[in-house]
């Protein structure tokens, strides 16, 4: 009998998928060409079930990406439990820089899985954006930053990160950017 398409995984299954997306993620960041039978290899599994979990090299890709961005966008709400607002949002920049720079491979893989005709769209970052948007909010209400900044904002604003080369010491080319970012973001807020 098919498994219905929203049915959970058996845990066997859930394991090798697991496996696949952890191969998959280290592969790519490495090569945006890494082979999908090599990844199929040394995650320990069959042709026929890696693509029973991914289908294609855009669908595998597309789910690292999802994981990956989910991973940044979950650490904005403990930062704002540790940290006051702005320097929380500071902090997150941080780790969203450091997503940037890790994982250049694996953007490169985006590109050319998003870049066919025909292909997917790449994906948005809906909760990268909804982390931005809780944590600029948050940062708005205690008066430490402008008010009305958004998250496409931030991102335009931050778009140079993407423009260092993540092969050379890129942590104090990207601290000194967000610095001027935070900088600009606390000028003209009501509670300096």
């Amino acid at each position: 009998m098919p498994q219905k398409k929203d049915a959970p995984l058996r845990s066997d299954a859930q394991r090798n998928r697991e496996r696949i997306l952890e191969v998959a993620l280290v592969e790519l960041t490495r090569s945006a060409d890494a082979p999908l039978s090599a990844i199929a290899k040394k995650a320990g599994v069959g042709q026929g079930t890696f693509y029973r979990h991914f289908p294609s090299r855009e669908a595998l890709v597309l789910e690292i990406y999802r994981h990956e961005m989910q991973q940044v966008a979950d650490t904005a709400a403990p930062l704002l439990e540790q940290r006051e607002p702005d320097r929380a949002l500071r902090e997150w920049m941080d780790r969203l820089a450091q997503f940037a720079m890790t994982k250049a491979g694996l953007a490169d893989a985006i590109r050319q899985a998003t870049s066919a005709p025909g292909g997917p769209a790449k994906p948005g970052h809906t909760p990268v954006t909804e982390a931005a948007e809780l944590l600029l909010r948050a940062a708005e209400e205690a008066g430490t930053i402008r008010p009305g900044v958004t998250s496409d904002d931030l991102f335009l604003t931050i778009g140079g990160l993407w423009t260092i080369d993540p092969h050379t010491d890129w942590r104090p080319r990207a601290t000194r950017l967000l610095d001027f970012v935070m900088d600009a973001l606390r000028v003209g807020a009501p509670g300096r």
